[in-house]
């Protein structure tokens, strides 16, 4: 039975390892960023076919001489937007997003004037959103390469709304223009495209979003969070979320046509995102082009008679991983917060901690206190547990005479232990049900710390001011090993002398193995090592008193 504690702690080892060696394959590579090939040439989306036939699509050759501003590194014909958590610029070519930065989110911690800059329009890290009409019968049309002009070249926001405005440069019957609303607080941006038809005839075409993003590759780090996370695309198309890989979709482009989609791109603890109208049908691509990964999302054709308006409505996401304002922008964005395998015990706990974090304002705090409550909730089973762990420690005298008297019979040893415990009510394996409870909790506390962007750069205490990456000083690593060599001296050591070798060397692993986990999730191990040893110890005091009258 000591065994099987053995194999437990084992256990623990091996998941975490294979969970850090998984994250490492799916989310990470060896080779080093890349910078798109220069000169490659900017395309319009095709217009869906219909049932009357396949319309006419606008050849990479037909693309207006704007396309060659899509390249260039400043943006003079720029329009800035500040809000209170966005500084972004939409250039009045195309109209559209392409650049945003997060004030309140500074790269590092210890530099707070440099922002986390998400959309970007230089060459090396190109990630722009790129959205329009197209016109079914070709000619002049509102797409990401024509010319837009606004009111003013800075807005900021001064009430809880701000709405800005950009009107398509273009000759004839037909107009068009670009709102963007945004608001006090949040991280999406409503888009409206609005056609109106001045001419004498009916006006046919689609509206589409597209997001391109510099495929960039990132390196391995043992000591970063940031370099085994996912960054990439993603598609969601109404039931499953899929993480798109760069070199698939180099060899086979995706292509779907669903209701109630979006698209995003991912970088850790931060996304953009494109939701078209969830009510219509959209189709959706995603496919590479030149370093790049471009995924597009094009509505049905629409109709527009002639004096008619046509309003397209999409939002757009550009911002951290903050879960109440991800469910907000459209169905299941927020699964963008990827907990794994542990999703069905670490969402709740993000909303425990959440709580938690409300009342007492310290992450660190939260994680200690939702710690106890967990201890809590299990706490007549680990009760139940330690009471047959502290019978096992009062049996070890006469375990290790069994072990002499029949030390050539590992048979009748057996036999003999377990007429032992039966016949004082113990239960030798009881002693594993607290490490096989904890261990999903800690498994799934592992990835909230990792996943949840609350938690990046969330100071505790002292030296402690970022709970998401690992101890600078490796003290509470330190600490967590001496409370688990103080709980192994409180627990009944294995009868045979290699196992209790090595479970004197388990808090000596679990200490270097720690030293590079995130300093939340150290704390969280130490609170419930601590915990259970205080258990422990009140457990063996209580059941040394009883068996005093026995022994006299």
């Amino acid at each position: 039975m000591d065994n099987i504690r053995l194999i437990l702690w084992f256990a623990v080892l091996g998941t975490l390892w294979l969970s850090y060696s998984q994250w490492v394959d799916d989310y990470s590579s060896e080779t080093e960023p890349q910078s798109p090939p220069g000169g490659s040439v900017e395309t319009l989306p095709q217009i869906n076919p219909v049932a009357e036939g396949d319309l006419p699509a606008l050849a990479p050759a037909d693309a207006p001489p704007e396309v060659a501003a899509e390249t260039r590194e400043t943006r003079s014909s720029a329009v800035r937007v500040r809000t209170d958590v966005l500084d972004v610029l939409i250039d009045t070519t195309g109209g559209d997003l392409v650049r945003a930065d997060l004030p309140a989110y500074p790269v590092d911690k210890d530099r707070p004037d440099i922002p986390v800059r998400l959309l970007d329009f230089s060459a090396e890290n190109r990630w722009v959103f790129q959205t329009g009409m197209r016109a079914a019968e070709g000619g002049p049309e509102p797409n990401h390469l024509a010319p837009f002009r606004s009111a003013a070249s800075e807005y900021v926001l001064s009430g809880d709304e701000l709405v800005v405005t950009l009107d398509w440069v273009a000759e004839g019957p037909v107009s068009a223009s670009k709102i963007y609303t945004f608001r006090r607080g949040a991280y999406r941006i409503g888009l409206d495209i609005v056609l109106e038809n001045g001419s004498d005839n009916a006006w046919q075409g689609v509206a589409y979003t597209r997001m391109r993003r510099v495929h960039r590759p990132l390196g391995r780090s043992f000591t970063s969070v940031d370099s085994y996370s996912f960054m990439g695309p993603v598609l969601y198309d109404g039931a499953a979320y899929e993480t798109l890989d760069f070199e698939d979709l180099e060899d086979e482009p995706v292509s779907q046509t669903v209701t109630k989609g979006w698209l995003s791109g991912i970088q850790h603890h931060f996304l953009a995102a494109v939701v078209p109208p969830p009510d219509e049908e959209t189709q959706y691509d995603a496919e590479t082009s030149g370093g790049e990964y471009v995924l597009t999302a094009v509505s049905a054709l629409k109709d527009v008679p002639a004096g008619g308006r046509l309003q397209y409505s999409a939002q757009l996401f550009v911002g951290p991983k903050l879960q109440d304002q991800l469910s907000e922008t459209a169905e299941d964005l927020e699964l963008t917060v990827d907990y794994g395998l542990f999703t069905i015990l670490a969402q709740p706990l993000f909303w425990l901690l959440s709580r938690v974090y409300d009342w007492v304002a310290n992450w660190g705090v939260a994680i200690i206190v939702v710690t106890i409550l967990i201890k809590l909730v299990f706490y007549k089973l680990t009760a139940t547990s330690g009471r047959s762990m502290a019978k096992m420690r009062k049996l070890a005298p006469r375990m290790k005479a069994l072990q002499e008297r029949f030390k050539d019979d590992r048979q009748a040893l057996s036999q003999a232990m377990m007429e032992l415990y039966k016949r004082e009510k113990v239960n030798p394996a009881a002693g594993c049900l607290p490490l096989l409870v904890q261990m999903p909790f800690f498994l799934a506390f592992y990835w909230v710390l990792i996943e949840s962007v609350e938690m990046r750069q969330a100071p505790f205490m002292l030296w402690i001011n970022d709970l998401s990456v690992r101890d600078p000083f490796f003290v509470l690593p330190l600490l967590m090993g001496a409370a688990m060599l103080l709980q192994t001296r409180l627990n009944p050591a294995p009868p045979d002398p290699m196992q209790a070798r090595v479970m004197q060397l388990m808090p000596l692993i679990f200490t270097v193995l720690f030293a590079f986990f995130p300093a939340g999730l150290v704390l969280y191990w130490l609170t419930n090592t601590l915990l259970s040893m205080l258990q422990q110890w009140r457990i063996n005091t209580v059941v040394s008193r009883e068996n005093k009258p026995t022994e006299a």
